[in-house]
């Protein structure tokens, strides 16, 4: 069964326009209207999908043709298409940004675009921007263009005569500048949804301008015009049970967040059973086979986990035990002696790996990486200001890649059967090699 279903990709000339505002404002309108919205991301990204998936109530994966590629997006946009009356996918940076961008995933797919411009500083520009987004490509299918942050009903006029008569650009409307909907960010992107008490009334407040739009007034019959086939991949292997009858005790809370839902499904699908702590909460590890400490915010709660002295004791009896833990970027963090936050001040860590870690005002690194094991290679990307200051020679190195050009990545560091890496993996680009993470065998 081929299933059709409306699907928009939000996009943007550039990052920090206002994409995950439309994307969440235009499923949160559509979800209070009764509608079935599914929201994806493009590209890796842990922070906007929680607000996508606050938006919409129901889980929201990433999509990207280099980390989870085709046939995994295939997969899950063929699954929503049954069940949804709308897709929106939120792009990622600009529109032509990144290898591969929004624009080759739209392409690929024929998802129809719809570009969101910040014209706060602009009047007649708005017109040859929107006119280059939707001509730059041939081939690229276009829904339209929407003004966000404008000043009033003078300017949304002048912005939509700038287009001029018969634009193939499409006018879809103007969001005037409002600060109920704005989201605050921070240095990795935007407050996480959990975070911001009055998230879902921001959204609320978001939907309720966007509902006065073209955009926000599509009828439903109208939305077929953006209607996409989603056939199912071919390609849908199921994974190899390599941890069946294993439990995965999962780090999940505040500090913790940095996981794909995508991520703890392909450990179920491995055959293990999860298990979830909160280190914030001093909760000593459950009972488990095997621990993963995925990324988050481990700086901004740095002194309450210095005092976390269950979790990291329970924590050391278990690399002790000679049982694997899986660390990545912040939960690898907290592992060190010692962790020196955005102010400078240190506070301890838990002392599995000698050394520090310092928080910088720069990004150290960001793009998609892979990482190679003997089991096969897993897919995904690194993304961090803090820098290791350590002694410990790396077991091994993921690979930085981009552009086809391949270069020595982030280091892996071991200690028994404790792995810890800035590399944020994509469990499901590898099966194998994921359960492998959670082995105690060596796995160089």
């Amino acid at each position: 069964m081929n299933p059709t279903c409306p699907a928009i990709l939000i996009a943007a000339p550039a990052s920090g326009q206002g994409k995950t505002t439309v994307a969440a404002a235009l499923a949160r309108l559509l979800v209070r209207r009764g509608r079935r919205v599914r929201a994806f991301k493009c590209g890796p990204d842990f922070l906007d999908p929680l607000l996508l998936q606050l938006a919409t109530g129901a889980p929201v994966h990433n999509l990207d043709l280099w980390m989870t590629g085709e046939a995994d997006i295939r997969k899950r946009l063929h699954a929503a298409a049954l069940e949804a009356d709308l897709i929106v996918i939120e792009g990622v940076m600009g529109l032509f940004d990144g290898e591969p961008s929004a624009a080759d995933l739209a392409q690929r797919l024929g998802l129809p675009v719809l570009a969101v411009i910040d014209a706060s500083a602009m009047a007649g520009t708005f017109g040859a921007l929107a006119f280059g987004l939707s001509h730059y490509r041939p081939g690229l299918r276009w829904a339209g263009v929407l003004a966000n942050r404008v000043a009033g009903e003078a300017h949304a006029q002048m912005l939509q005569d700038s287009l001029g008569e018969g634009a193939t650009s499409g006018w879809l409307g103007a969001l005037l500048r409002n600060p109920a909907c704005v989201l605050p960010e921070r240095h990795l992107g935007l407050t996480a949804a959990g975070e911001l008490p009055d998230a879902l009334a921001r959204l609320d407040a978001a939907a309720d301008a966007l509902a006065e739009t073209p955009l926000g007034r599509t009828a439903d019959a109208d939305w077929q015009a953006w209607a996409v086939d989603f056939p199912a991949s071919l390609e849908d292997a199921p994974a190899p049970r390599l941890l069946a009858g294993r439990t995965v005790a999962v780090a999940r809370d505040a500090a913790f967040s940095f996981i794909y839902p995508a991520n703890l499904d392909a450990l179920r699908a491995l055959g293990a059973e999860l298990v979830f702590f909160s280190p914030l909460a001093n909760d000593p590890l459950p009972a488990c086979d095997a621990v993963w400490l995925p990324g988050g915010y481990p700086e901004l709660h740095a002194a309450v986990l210095a005092r976390s002295a269950a979790t990291r004791d329970s924590l050391h009896a278990h690399v002790q035990a000679g049982l694997p833990v899986w660390a990545e970027c912040g939960g690898m963090m907290v592992l060190f002696d010692e962790l020196i936050d955005r102010d400078g001040q240190a506070h301890a860590g838990w002392g599995l790996l000698s050394g520090r870690v310092r928080m910088g005002e720069r990004l150290a690194a960001l793009g998609p990486h892979q990482l190679g094991l003997a089991a096969g290679t897993l897919r995904g990307h690194s993304f961090h200001y803090s820098r290791c200051e350590t002694e410990l020679a790396p077991a091994l190195h993921t690979e930085s890649v981009r552009g086809g050009v391949t270069k020595t990545g982030e280091a892996v560091y071991q200690r028994g059967a404790l792995r810890a890496s800035y590399f944020h993996a994509w469990f499901a680009s590898n099966p194998p090699a994921t359960a492998a993470l959670f082995d105690q065998k060596e796995w160089k």
